[in-house]
């Protein structure tokens, strides 16, 4: 059973020697352990510090990609190395690698096929933004209902995935990869598992990629919106064609009360246009829907030939 250990790192030449030290060699369960780290194009000598800090494997971006792409790129990576288990954890210690065992027991004992650390529970983030934490709740519990599956942290990029997992995730997104692994996981009916941890946000610090509470809230919730039109696409397009139906039918009912009373169109003809108008842009959603439907049932047939091409590229030796 082989444990690689990820850290994508970005301009983390203060921290990431002392991160990449603290990270435990010995598990129970596991036979090998190995550090990657995926630099994203640092300019601040991040790759050597961590060679020379142990890190087993130092791949470099030349330009800075975004995390979505670092997160791709250590995932082929470590499939490439044979990897059983990922273990994703910030290079910045903010995250405590002592903390790894119980984020890739639930893995180990069959479980799970991810588990992410959870924020929120029975540990409390320390110092973590008022606005980032609310807004974190917030879209868990928004995303959580929409998918029939309760989420207790969306973001939290400290994390483990079983080898079935880095095999069947397909992402596209640069900006960020954490909403989108989980809302794909679900969508494929894989195992998530939260586990409490503690966390401390250093007050000094300024996100990587959380540069203005704006711009995140307004890429991320693009990247979540395209997320679940993609995983459930009858929901996202049917039910506001359901709300627009029924609602253009009880403007019809009303309508019909109306004219029933002296029967002239008149006098009531807004509710009729207005009836009208709802119901096509309600059909118009249907539509959407079962074109959706249709393109995500193409797209599982190509992303189970995806899966079987690279389980025969990645097949361990």
């Amino acid at each position: 059973m082989r444990l690689i250990v990820n850290l994508p790192a970005f301009n983390e030449a203060e921290r990431i020697g002392q991160t990449i030290k603290r990270i435990p060699r010995n598990f129970a369960g596991i036979d090998e352990v190995f550090v990657q780290v995926i630099d994203d194009g640092s300019k601040d000598g991040t790759a050597q510090i961590a060679k020379d800090a142990g890190a087993d494997f130092v791949f470099s971006h030349t330009t800075n990609r975004g995390p979505g792409v670092v997160f791709r790129t250590a995932v082929e990576h470590a499939l490439e190395n044979g990897a059983d288990i990922l273990a994703y954890i910030d290079a910045d210690g903010q995250f405590n690698p002592q903390d790894i065992p119980t984020i890739i027991a639930p893995i180990l004992e069959g479980k799970a096929d991810i588990v992410s650390a959870d924020r929120f529970g029975e540990h409390k983030a320390k110092n973590m933004p008022a606005a980032k934490y609310y807004l974190n709740r917030l879209a868990a519990f928004i995303i959580g209902k929409f998918m029939n599956c309760p989420i207790k942290d969306l973001t939290c990029g400290f994390r483990g995935y079983n080898r079935e997992t880095l095999l069947r995730l397909n992402l596209p997104g640069a900006f960020t990869y954490t909403q989108e692994v989980i809302i794909d996981a679900i969508g494929k009916n894989l195992k998530v598992v939260w586990v409490p941890v503690v966390v401390t946000y250093f007050e000094e610090r300024k996100s990587r990629v959380v540069k203005s509470i704006y711009k995140y809230v307004r890429d991320s919730g693009r990247i979540i919106l395209k997320a679940i039109r993609d995983v459930r696409p009858m929901k996202f397009f049917g039910i506001p064609a359901a709300f627009l139906i029924l609602v253009s039918l009880v403007i019809f009912a009303y309508f019909g009360f109306l004219y029933f009373q002296d029967f002239k169109i008149t006098p009531y003809r807004n509710y009729l246009l207005a009836a009208i108008t709802i119901l096509l842009v309600g059909l118009q959603f249907l539509v959407f829907a079962l074109i959706a439907d249709m393109i995500k049932s193409n797209r599982k047939l190509t992303e189970d030939q995806m899966y079987l091409m690279k389980k025969e590229k990645y097949t361990k030796k």
